[in-house]
């Protein structure tokens, strides 16, 4: 019997996940980051270039692993969410919550009515397993997990009131993007934007919350570990194969150890 349970939602409330996020847009690339056993995969639609159709292939091709899946769409449109979930994923991380109103709005977008205003179409929906799965329309919620990330120095200000919406699983923090709101635009390390971090996670987790982030640097990945840190990405395939192209290449080539490697946060 096929296992259609979210285990990534189920995981949040017993141990930590390690991540990657997945920018190539390409089912294949995405499989093999599945095969290599990380607990979570990104599938980002906010800043690489996958679509809808990308989108489910590579859903498809993580399907065949314990890896689970995270999409996130561009940005938090209600008409985007129905077709994500519709064509099988189950955990959405959706950009750029600043207020109370957009993360009570997530939350009706990823439930069926009356509770929500998901659009009703199982008969169409991977999801279903084209009506393959009985009550799914009474189950669903159990098995979506949603995810909001904070990324502005706005939204830290609302972070207290946004963390008492019921139906949000999780919070992620921006670093990248909440240093440059707060005037130190490329440099999620400095120690004040790292001051602001911590104590988002902290606050995130003592609201019953699980908290993510994502850090290619690995002190400062075993840091956010070390605080409980329910999900953290520690890479992003994209630079993962431009670093080792480079290195294998200035291996051979001399010129090639002077070419500038891929920024990491």
């Amino acid at each position: 019997m096929t296992d259609y349970r979210n285990h990534f939602k189920r995981r949040l409330k017993t141990r930590q996940q390690i991540g990657l996020w997945v920018g190539l847009a390409d089912a294949y690339g995405t499989e093999i980051a599945a095969n290599a056993g990380y607990d979570w995969l990104l599938i980002d639609g906010e800043h690489a270039p996958s679509d809808l159709r990308t989108t489910l292939s590579q859903l498809q091709s993580i399907a065949a692993y314990p890896s689970q899946a995270v999409v996130r769409p561009p940005i938090g449109s209600v008409q985007l969410i129905k077709q994500l979930l519709d064509i099988g994923a189950q955990t959405l991380l959706i950009p750029m919550v600043e207020t109370v109103e957009q993360a009570e709005l997530m939350v009706k977008a990823v439930r069926y009515p009356p509770e929500g205003i998901r659009g009703v179409g199982a008969a169409l929906a991977r999801a279903t397993r084209w009506n393959s799965i009985p009550d799914y329309y009474a189950s669903a919620h159990e098995n979506i997990c949603l995810l909001i990330q904070i990324e502005s120095v706005e939204g830290l200000k609302n972070l207290d009131e946004i963390l008492l919406v019921d139906g949000i699983d999780g919070v992620f923090i921006g670093a990248v993007d909440l240093s440059a709101t707060m005037g130190y635009e490329g440099n999620p390390n400095h120690p004040e934007v790292q001051k602001a971090v911590i104590n988002a996670i902290q606050r995130i987790r003592a609201a019953g919350k699980a908290a993510g982030i994502l850090s290619t640097q690995h002190e400062a990945a075993q840091m956010y570990l070390e605080l409980g840190t329910e999900f953290v990405a520690v890479g992003v395939d994209t630079s993962v194969l431009m670093n080792s192209l480079r290195e294998l290449l200035a291996k051979y080539k001399s010129d090639a150890e002077a070419a500038p490697k891929t920024a990491g946060y």
